[in-house]
């Protein structure tokens, strides 16, 4: 078995309209999705023995404050190919990992993540988690997958349960959707 953890970047700033997309920065409430989530995913209990995360700006930061709230260094493996990917893109990266770490975070952008989060988990009514993706993977979330996998080039669709999935407004109504 392995197990994939998807961390959604936290809340990008808009501000200014002539900044490429690649480069645009945490607003503040994605600097506080990113440190609650940060403490979140260090108690969520598991050991990463690998991160692999898109080095959009928005991705960086969120590591960087998420890292912050962890207390330890993080080994980040930056690849260029998660920035913007289909699902199917990340499933062909994850299938390449060498060495066949146990568990993988991989740190990105939707609607990549909630993609690969359909294809790798049944659409067959047994996972209540996967119906609050269909619903929205909102900015800072953080998803756990348990693969029925050997080895990550085994990778497959359907093979796969979502076995957590918290959003930052799950810890902080505050951080949820803006009402008008």
């Amino acid at each position: 078995m392995k197990i994939l953890g998807l961390f959604r970047h936290a809340k990008s700033d808009w501000q200014d309209p002539r900044a490429r997309d690649f480069d645009r920065p945490l607003n503040e409430r994605g600097r506080c999705g990113a440190a609650l989530m940060g403490g979140h995913v260090r108690d969520h209990g598991v050991k990463w023995e690998r991160m692999i995360a898109s080095p959009a700006i928005r991705c960086a930061e969120t590591i960087e404050i998420a890292a912050e709230a962890i207390g330890r260094p993080v080994a980040v493996n930056w690849d260029r190919r998660v920035y913007l990917a289909s699902g199917v893109t990340l499933a062909d990266l994850l299938r390449e990992q060498a060495g066949d770490p146990a568990s993988i975070l991989m740190v990105g952008h939707n609607p990549g993540l909630e993609d690969l989060i359909f294809d790798l988990v049944p659409d067959d009514g047994s996972s209540p988690l996967r119906d609050v993706v269909e619903e929205k993977l909102p900015t800072a979330s953080f998803a756990v997958l348990e693969l029925d996998i050997g080895k990550w080039a085994d990778l497959k669709d359907g093979c796969a349960r979502l076995v957590h999935l918290t959003r930052p407004r799950d810890l902080d109504p505050a951080l949820g959707p803006l009402l008008s």
